[in-house]
């Protein structure tokens, strides 16, 4: 469901529309085409002429295609990703410290669900388009409050589904070994992004606050794709902590990475 724009909320109203719609975009909400204009300024209670502002800056970034006449459609980010800029760590030093992560946190199950994998999903976790997966949204915190706001994905076909009773209590890492998964390595990708109303309320921070986003990769020890999974951090609450060191001849040092920790409070 999508909630309405509240005209109290800092940022400009069409930003907010672009900011939901892509979230959705990205967990493959529109893979059959988005809602007309009119359907929009419906479900987000604004003027068309913001909901077009929003859209036209979708289609800018090649998120969308629109034609005249015709079904406004997703493009596939997979395929027009750029190679190139992106900072990509290798995590397998790091699991330990995430299972600790989540038995040290609360956490609150906000969706639980089997579904059809769009096509995003399953490019990740190299499963068929429509093949079951389950997806799930939790809300981590401490006794501080809300952490983050994390979104998984495992095909039915390697685990699960898994109650909300179990992914309340255990981190997925554990309930993936429960089933019989030896979790081998991850590859993650770290970035910043904006929070939209629904994650802002989530988390109790203003709608455009800064968040650190993760997009992380978990394979097994056959390098199979078991889980796919996007998270938003506070930043105020959560800070990722790397070591470096130089090596290589006097004339070719580079700096190679060893991860540390993730520090959360």
């Amino acid at each position: 469901m999508i909630r309405r724009v509240k005209p109290s909320l800092p940022l400009p109203k069409y930003h907010r529309v672009y900011l939901v719609l892509r979230q959705h975009l990205e967990e493959g909400q529109f893979a059959d085409g988005l809602p007309g204009e009119l359907a929009l300024t419906r479900q987000f209670g604004v003027a068309r002429v913001t909901v077009r502002r929003a859209l036209d800056q979708l289609a800018r970034e090649g998120r969308i295609a629109r034609h005249p006449g015709r079904a406004t459609r997703p493009v596939d980010q997979a395929a027009s990703a750029p190679v190139d800029g992106i900072r990509r760590t290798q995590l397998t030093g790091l699991l330990e410290n995430l299972v600790a992560m989540g038995l040290r946190t609360t956490v609150r199950v906000v969706e639980a669900q089997t579904l059809p994998a769009a096509a995003a999903v399953a490019q990740a976790l190299q499963v068929g388009t429509g093949e079951p997966v389950q997806k799930t949204v939790r809300v981590r915190s401490t006794a501080e409050g809300p952490l983050s706001r994390i979104t998984t994905w495992v095909p039915l076909a390697v685990a699960g589904p898994f109650s909300a009773a179990e992914l309340e209590h255990k981190p997925i890492l554990l309930l993936l070994e429960g089933a019989g998964v030896r979790v081998g390595s991850a590859q993650q990708t770290i970035s910043a992004t904006l929070a939209d109303a629904e994650v802002a309320a989530e988390l109790e921070v203003p709608v455009g606050s800064p968040l650190l986003a993760v997009r992380r990769l978990i394979r097994d020890e056959q390098e199979r794709p078991v889980q796919w999974l996007h998270g938003l951090y506070r930043p105020d609450r959560y800070e990722y902590e790397m070591q470096l060191s130089r090596v290589g001849g006097i004339d070719a040092k580079v700096w190679v990475s060893q991860d540390v920790a993730a520090q959360f409070h």
